[in-house]
């Protein structure tokens, strides 16, 4: 198997599809993987939501490196060498060179945004994270994983959403700065994941929540690994809640200053992510027997309440 993609099947299946199709196939990836996520992109015009459907198949195609099914039954150290593999290979692309159709997805993409490398290095940085760390002491700790795998997501994407011309183009405007409140949603979207996904990540040997709240709270792991229900939890996960509505919050002031074709998705996205901790509320915090989510009857009475948010700056 080639180290540089999750399956070598993939590349020789991408590598002779024409551009169009290959933005088609990071349409169904994304309407497949991200339901919540490919909702907000179908209300923005057709060049940002390809843009967006290529960004998240690279985020993807990284994250899958790591933990996919077939992933995890491959020792470490071939793991860490697919991520340097994955790592050439994104430089490469940044620099023009392309071995199948999503990789010539994102060329397009970033001759059309322009934008850093920097955000998917740290993306790999994130993935390598995880090959020997599956506990954070402190939330310090979580706080730079989550930027690392989710807040950079926010980095690639702002500048395919772009910036209201009302800030830009008056002589007495200073172009706002989007990235901390870019930064912040993705680390509240990683945040959401994880609380969402404890279940299924104890089950990996992996626990996210940090272990000062466990011990604040009184609950331990090998309560967590047994999936105990009791008081303690429900007051833990209360507070992980808090937190990550919190990461929403610093977000909403950015949301502002984007382009208009970009405020409703911006303000779709984020508030039905945000109501996936509602749903954890409503199963009375029990992650290990459900999954959260956001029902599509809620999707749709919350589209026009975000368009309306929408039209204010």
């Amino acid at each position: 198997m080639s180290q540089l993609a999750p399956d070598s099947s993939i590349i020789s299946a991408q590598a002779c599809l024409s551009l169009d199709e290959a933005y088609e196939a990071c349409r169904k990836e994304t309407a497949q993987w991200a339901k919540t996520f490919y909702l907000g992109t179908m209300l923005l015009p057709s060049i940002k939501r390809r843009a967006i459907w290529a960004i998240y198949v690279w985020c993807r195609r990284t994250d899958e490196l790591m933990d996919s099914a077939e992933a995890q039954t491959r020792p470490v150290s071939e793991l860490a060498n697919r991520l340097d593999q994955w790592e050439e290979r994104t430089r490469a692309m940044f620099a023009g060179q392309v071995l199948d159709g999503l990789d010539a997805v994102m060329a397009d993409t970033l001759e059309r945004f322009p934008q850093s490398i920097q955000p998917y290095l740290d993306m790999i940085e994130g993935q390598r994270m995880d090959l020997n760390q599956h506990r954070y002491a402190t939330f310090e700790q979580l706080e730079l994983y989550c930027y690392r795998v989710a807040g950079t997501v926010g980095l690639m994407t702002q500048h395919v959403m772009g910036l209201d011309p009302a800030y830009t183009t008056a002589p007495w405007s200073s172009s706002p700065e989007t990235s901390d409140a870019a930064i912040a949603l993705g680390i509240a979207n990683q945040l959401t994941n994880i609380l969402r996904d404890v279940g299924e990540d104890r089950g990996r040997g992996r626990i996210y929540i940090p272990q000062e709240d466990l011990d604040r709270f009184g609950y331990s792991e090998a309560d967590l690994m047994a999936g105990r229900l009791n008081s303690a939890w429900k007051d833990l996960m209360a507070f992980q809640l808090e937190r990550a509505r919190e990461w929403f919050a610093r977000s909403e002031a950015g949301v502002r200053w984007l382009s208009q074709d970009a405020r409703w998705p911006v303000w779709a996205s984020l508030r039905l992510y945000r109501g996936i901790l509602d749903s954890i509320e409503r199963l009375d915090y029990d992650v290990f027997n459900n999954r959260a989510y956001v029902s599509r009857w809620m999707k749709l009475v919350d589209l026009p309440l975000s368009y309306l948010m929408a039209q204010a700056r």
